[in-house]
């Protein structure tokens, strides 16, 4: 089972911050943790070198998606075209949830004004599809936005029945291979990301939490 600690803590001018790290019990990663966490950190990774002005977060969502569901097609626990895959949301079954959302003087900040005022305009909506319809934050970023990065990959037996029994998106997900994993859990990755003039900063300190595998397990 991996801990998977999300955490966070207020500066002496009152901005918060939301770093989540999920790390092994027992310090060391066996083969199928490091198949999971790998995918996912190169999910993240790859959603946070996309991350500019003028970009819709959306598109960096669906990035990290599509990468993920492209690490669970090498595992054999999705098949088929994945980007129609994740276009359908079949994806959904292990990444349920949006990508991240804004951080400032709150943790989610300024969602109290209602999520589809702050996160989305007239030039995206939110969508109706589970999974993507979690997305609080949509719309095209700006410079000086804070955002955090955090996807996930989910074994939840609950959500696994249901759609098995409705034999859903069966042409994309290898139900026999994920049943092999319903004791898995789940691994979250996340970092807070400023965006700047001309691309991104994730902030903290340097060289960073860590997060690679070997990072974590030196730590042990």
């Amino acid at each position: 089972r991996f801990l998977v600690m999300d955490t966070g803590a207020e500066s002496e001018l009152h901005y918060a911050c939301d770093i989540t790290r999920s790390v092994p019990v027992g310090g060391r990663f066996n083969q199928r943790q490091k198949d999971i966490y790998s995918i996912v950190l190169k999910g993240q990774e790859e959603a946070i070198k996309s991350i500019a002005p003028g970009l819709k977060f959306k598109e960096i969502h669906l990035k990290a998606a599509k990468v993920m569901a492209e690490g669970l097609k090498s595992l054999g626990l999705m098949s088929g075209d994945i980007e129609e895959a994740v276009n359908q949301g079949a994806n959904a079954l292990f990444f349920p949830h949006g990508l991240g959302h804004m951080v400032g003087l709150d943790v989610h900040d300024m969602e109290n004004l209602g999520e589809d005022y702050i996160g989305y305009d007239q030039t995206v909506s939110r969508s109706q599809q589970f999974g993507l319809n979690y997305l609080r934050m949509a719309r095209a970023l700006e410079p000086g936005q804070v955002m955090t990065v955090e996807p996930g990959l989910y074994f939840i037996p609950a959500l696994y029945e249901q759609w098995r029994k409705e034999k859903k998106f069966d042409q994309f997900i290898n139900y026999d291979r994920v049943a092999k994993f319903l004791d898995f859990g789940g691994v979250r990755i996340e970092d807070d990301v400023l965006v700047t003039g001309d691309g991104h900063r994730v902030l903290g300190p340097r060289p960073g939490i860590p997060k690679k595998i070997s990072e974590v397990e030196s730590l042990f």
